[in-house]
């Protein structure tokens, strides 16, 4: 019991956490609507089951005798989150929104898949509560339940702030704003990227 209440609240603080997740889903939120949000939502949450998926998979043998698999990881992350950071920073106001360019509800499955999946943040999140928290001696049903229940809680939370920030009134007042808001996310991005590019798996 105290293992699962344990990763309950290490799941809850790492998905209200700031970060790549939340501002993408509040990007496509606010520009595209709740439809779009809601997709990229569950693209998180799908990209969270690959990192479960490695983890219990092959955790021993990477660490054992690939390490650097890791770091591969970390330094795609890193690029992927600058370069949409960076594509954010640049994006041109849209005055008239018949003219956006419409995203349809895959390519926003995908940009929120593999956002996530990229992600070296989730990687250690996933990585530290299976090593740190869970016990050799769990059973691997168990094991594959708290990796549901992680992917669910990011589909859940997600979900909610993309109801948030493509509510009508929330929308407009983004939308009036757009440049600059376009461009702290931006930066939030290249900036996250930057900082995960020189960190250290421990």
């Amino acid at each position: 019991m105290g293992e699962f209440i344990a990763v309950i609240i290490i799941t809850i603080l790492a998905v209200v956490s700031p970060g790549a997740d939340f501002a993408i889903v509040t990007k496509n939120s606010y520009l595209y609507g709740r439809r779009i949000g809601f997709f990229t939502a569950l693209g998180i949450s799908l990209g969270v089951l690959i990192h479960v998926a490695y983890t219990l998979i092959a955790l021993a043998f990477v660490i054992a005798y690939t390490p650097q698999f890791l770091n591969i990881v970390k330094y795609i992350g890193a690029g992927y989150l600058i370069y949409i950071g960076y594509k954010t920073f640049t994006q041109k106001p849209v005055i008239d929104m018949s003219l956006l360019t419409k995203i349809n509800s895959f390519q926003a499955l995908k940009y929120g898949f593999f956002t996530n999946a990229l992600n070296p943040k989730t990687t250690l999140f996933v990585i530290s509560t299976y090593t740190q928290i869970v016990s050799l001696s769990t059973p691997k049903i168990i094991l594959l339940g708290y990796g549901l229940f992680m992917s669910f809680a990011h589909f859940f939370w997600f979900s909610l702030v993309s109801i948030l920030f493509s509510s009508m009134i929330l929308r407009q007042k983004m939308l009036a704003k757009q440049v600059h808001i376009n461009r702290i996310i931006g930066s939030i991005l290249c900036v996250l990227g930057i900082t995960l590019f020189f960190a250290k798996f421990q």
